[in-house]
């Protein structure tokens, strides 16, 4: 069949026309392929990391160490999925190992698919590594995104996220859960999207320095 791109084209849930480097906040879900439960198990309400949870735990600890513009905030691991704040600020910065290049550019300022592209990825190899693994897929490939409004909805996801943990049993991802079809992402306190998919504009020129981050 000929290439057609309203055809082959990957559907993105991403805000049509919507600038995803823009400073601002965003709620990130993203979930581990098949609900797998890797990263650890909730006891007494509160989620004790095994040590491929720790990993991930560590990846996003990184990321404001490789991308200047990126600040942390509220955050929880869960047995098969992640819910986490990131702050895009005014920052440009190329990370801790700008890409080769022959002439001086301007440092690159990545945008929110990107950012979380690079948690999944960095997280995949080092968990692929310590499970001996190579090659396995360990998120699934959509992930869920909320753009923060204002400084009540900001209080609202971090006291979702918060609470996490303690709500395990009633959390659509839980693994007992019918609800969960593998189509979406629950994120909680709003009904997710179905049928997401992960943007893939730009992924085919990122280059990534030697430790695996985007340079």
């Amino acid at each position: 069949m000929k290439y057609n791109i309203k055809i082959h084209h990957r559907r993105s849930i991403r805000l049509q026309g919507y600038n995803y480097s823009r400073v601002g906040a965003y709620f990130v879900t993203i979930c581990t392929k098949n609900r797998e439960c890797l990263f650890g198990e909730v006891m007494d309400g509160q989620m004790q990391l095994n040590d491929v949870g720790k990993i991930l735990q560590a990846t996003w600890d990184a990321l404001p160490d490789h991308y200047s513009h990126v600040e942390l905030d509220a955050w929880v691991i869960m047995p098969n999925h992640a819910h986490g704040i990131i702050v895009l600020d005014s920052t440009v910065g190329a990370g801790l190992k700008p890409a080769p290049t022959t002439t001086k550019s301007a440092p690159t300022r990545h945008g929110l698919p990107e950012i979380v592209r690079a948690l999944k990825t960095f997280s995949s190899r080092r968990i692929n590594g310590l499970r001996q693994t190579p090659g396995a897929k360990i998120w699934q490939r959509n992930y869920w995104e909320h753009i923060v409004r204002n400084e009540s909805e900001m209080n609202h996801i971090r006291e979702y996220i918060q609470n996490n943990p303690g709500q395990w049993e009633m959390d659509r991802l839980h693994p007992n859960q019918p609800a969960f079809n593998g189509t979406g992402v629950g994120a909680g306190f709003k009904p997710a999207p179905t049928g997401i998919r992960e943007p893939s504009i730009g992924y085919n020129v990122v280059r990534y320095n030697d430790e695996g981050w985007m340079a």
